[in-house]
């Protein structure tokens, strides 16, 4: 591959209207609860050692299978999350950056440069994963963006993505865009898109405002104001690769 081509591709807009009528009919029939929304559903998971829906793990599967023929070994490092589970991510976050000295907006200003705010996370849907390399030498910080760049130990791995982890259905979340707001780029993190669509479309008619504000065990939730979170669903929960909005 061309190493010009490194560097995640932008992609086209046209990237999801080419997709079939049949697609769009079967994606928007299905349904999805709040709980199973918001990470808080009993959900059925397959994987070892991860949890995905079950068409995700298929999918992911096949093209793990096709990466080991050309001595590229994806390991999921993170898939499905719960809400408790996302909240202890952020609640440890946050009582860690205020005892360094950082005020609680900007304790949560900091959080959210690359963690979600429980019950907003894609990780919540059983649709995305976050991926290394297992057959590189591992790094201390695996989840760094110089561990994809061109002189980083999942190079090579980052290369056959481009080329190929779109013809199994999985597109990357937070693209490099500079155009791009909210979260930082992830080179590790994709969806699978068929699923996600869907589970995006339906997110987006619930008040999920409600359900953070109201739990009174999430540190610095007296700093998610209305307007915080209105923009931080504009920036962090839809701007992202547009092959992924539905």
């Amino acid at each position: 591959m061309n190493r010009r081509n490194f560097i995640t591709k932008s992609v086209a807009t046209t990237a999801v209207s080419l997709l079939p009528l049949s697609f769009w009919s079967t994606l928007w029939l299905q349904e999805f609860t709040l709980d199973e929304l918001t990470g808080k559903a009993n959900l059925s998971l397959y994987g070892e050692g991860y949890q995905l829906r079950e068409e995700v793990n298929k999918a992911f599967s096949k093209m793990q299978a096709e990466a080991k023929k050309e001595g590229i070994h994806i390991q999921i490092v993170s898939a499905y999350r719960s809400y408790e589970r996302q909240k202890q991510i952020f609640n440890a976050k946050f009582s860690r950056y205020t005892k360094r000295g950082l005020s609680g907006t900007d304790a949560v200003k900091k959080i959210i440069e690359y963690s979600t705010i429980p019950g907003t996370s894609r990780h919540h849907w059983g649709t995305d994963i976050d991926i290394i390399d297992a057959k590189a030498k591992q790094p201390k910080n695996v989840l760094t963006p110089r561990n994809y760049d061109e002189d980083g130990p999942y190079c090579e791995m980052k290369m056959w993505l481009n080329e190929h982890s779109e013809k199994f259905g999985f597109y990357i979340v937070y693209t490099n865009n500079p155009k791009r707001k909210g979260f930082h780029p992830e080179p590790w993190h994709f969806s699978y898109q068929k699923t996600s669509l869907a589970m995006l479309k339906a997110y987006q008619d619930i008040d999920f405002q409600k359900i953070i504000t109201q739990d009174t065990d999430l540190k610095g939730r007296a700093f998610l104001s209305e307007s915080f979170l209105e923009t931080y669903k504009k920036e962090h929960i839809l701007d992202i690769n547009p092959a992924l909005l539905p």
